[in-house]
């Protein structure tokens, strides 16, 4: 399937490199993973001002239209920087079910920079399973109660609106009979227990006690959900793989600079061919990841559906595999400086490590992909 870049997107692409490069440097990066919000409001409105939180949607909701290439492109950037803003988790996913459910009543604030969001997907006791509901939704009268827990709800510290997948109807684990409700952060009866995550992230558990919710906080049907919700995973999956890819890109040019200038025997270590052997390993793996994740955005971008939710566990499986094993490559070639704090290559392997768990592990995306392609041959 051929695939290149228009002239507009090469500008997109050029424009948060030279962001990243000259603005974006790691001394930045880790102060701004240390303060208390753990990502900079400074450099989110800077994102609103170059357009990137505008970018994957439509011009008629607001948007630059774009889509999930486009934003592929800017999360492979940032992921070469390691930034910590929260674009995968208020743009592409909560902004991206906005924009599914039809409420582009609030996407301007969200493409102005005024509007966090956080999405709640994961329970404790689901692992990976989407549609392992245990939060019930109540009818009270023409309201809901919602009650439940929510597990690892990445920037919940920061969001202003919570989206939720609640149980209205049907067994726990059935597709059926789960509705998407938005809430506001500080809802009554909302209550998170706020941690950083291995990477610098933040997230929450987040714990429901009977919150109420109306009509006009149900994002999408009554009972039908996961029409909105499993799409949206498959883009934000596609893009978290170019996020991966360019953390990749970054172990490997890292490390081909250390070992470059690091001597041993009088010799720079590039000069040994079981290390040039392994960078080439490396590389490959960075490429092919890439390719995978253009082609998971582009499937994506066409539209929903078994090949586009395909293509995005075909990505996240190999971006899982080759990302653990390049980041392991380039730690042991740093030796043990790779291990400190002091080392971007150390905060790169804690990101792409968590990446690699992140929507489902390989494992999980391999049997998706086996699944699916066994629904398509039943077809």
């Amino acid at each position: 399937m051929p695939f290149a870049l228009t002239d507009e997107q090469k500008l997109l692409q050029e424009s948060v490199d030279r962001f990243v490069e000259r603005d974006y440097g790691f001394d930045i990066r880790t102060r701004q993973a240390g303060s208390e919000a753990g990502w900079s409001a400074e450099t989110w409105a800077r994102f609103a001002e170059l357009g990137w939180l505008g970018v994957p949607f439509a011009e008629s909701a607001g948007g630059y239209g774009g889509g999930p290439v486009e934003a592929g492109l800017i999360a492979e950037g940032l992921g070469k920087g390691l930034a910590v803003e929260p674009y995968l988790w208020t743009v592409v996913l909560g902004g991206g079910l906005l924009a599914r459910a039809g409420r582009t009543d609030l996407l301007g604030d969200l493409i102005a920079g005024n509007l966090q969001l956080a999405t709640g997907f994961a329970e404790p006791q689901a692992r990976y399973a989407l549609t392992d509901v245990a939060t019930t939704a109540e009818r009270s009268g023409g309201d809901f109660r919602l009650s439940g827990q929510k597990a690892v709800v990445f920037n919940a510290p920061s969001a202003d609106r919570l989206i939720v997948p609640a149980r209205t109807a049907g067994g726990q684990t059935e597709p059926g009979g789960i509705t998407l409700f938005l809430l506001p952060a500080d809802a009554d009866g909302i209550a998170l227990r706020a941690y950083r995550t291995m990477d610098d992230g933040r997230a929450a558990e987040v714990t429901l006690a009977k919150v109420r919710a109306g009509a006009d906080e149900v994002l999408g049907d009554v009972d039908n959900g996961m029409a909105l919700l499993e799409p949206a995973i498959d883009v934000a999956t596609s893009v978290l793989c170019c996020e991966a890819a360019g953390v990749m890109e970054a172990l490997v040019s890292q490390t081909r600079e250390y070992i470059g200038t690091r001597k041993q025997f009088g010799v720079p270590l590039s000069r040994f061919q079981v290390l040039q052997h392994r960078m080439a390993e490396m590389f490959i793996h960075k490429e092919q990841t890439q390719s995978m994740a253009y082609m998971a955005v582009v499937r994506a971008a066409a539209g929903d559906g078994p090949e586009a939710s395909r293509a995005a566990s075909a990505a996240k499986a190999y971006a899982g595999e080759k990302g653990k094993s390049v980041g392991q490559e380039a730690i042991q070639m740093h030796g043990g400086m790779g291990m400190t704090r002091e080392m971007p290559i150390s905060a790169h392997f804690k990101r792409i490590t968590m990446i690699g768990t992140l929507f489902g592990d390989a494992d999980h995306h391999l049997d998706r992909f086996a699944d699916l392609g066994a629904g398509a041959g039943a077809g």
